[in-house]
């Protein structure tokens, strides 16, 4: 038995009321997923700012981070 078929079985012994709760849930569900904007890249938010990270940009904030590594006070 498919979930599909699992869920529709025991939607159909359930009362109306109870049905009908079901029913706004799964809009509610399906609501959520379609209002999600689709995960946008880095490379994508950031196309069309002028920003340009070079490797030696990258070089220089490793030097600079890791030079006290490790430091006297551990």
């Amino acid at each position: 038995m498919s979930v599909e078929q699992a869920i529709l079985d025991a939607v159909r012994s359930l009362p109306l009321d109870k049905q009908q709760e079901i029913l706004s849930h799964a809009t509610r569900l399906r609501d959520e997923i379609s209002s999600k904007r689709p995960f946008q890249s880095i490379k994508g938010i950031l196309a069309g700012q002028g920003i340009s990270i070079s490797a030696e940009d990258i070089d220089e904030a490793r030097r600079e981070m890791w030079k006290n590594f490790p430091s006297e006070d551990i």
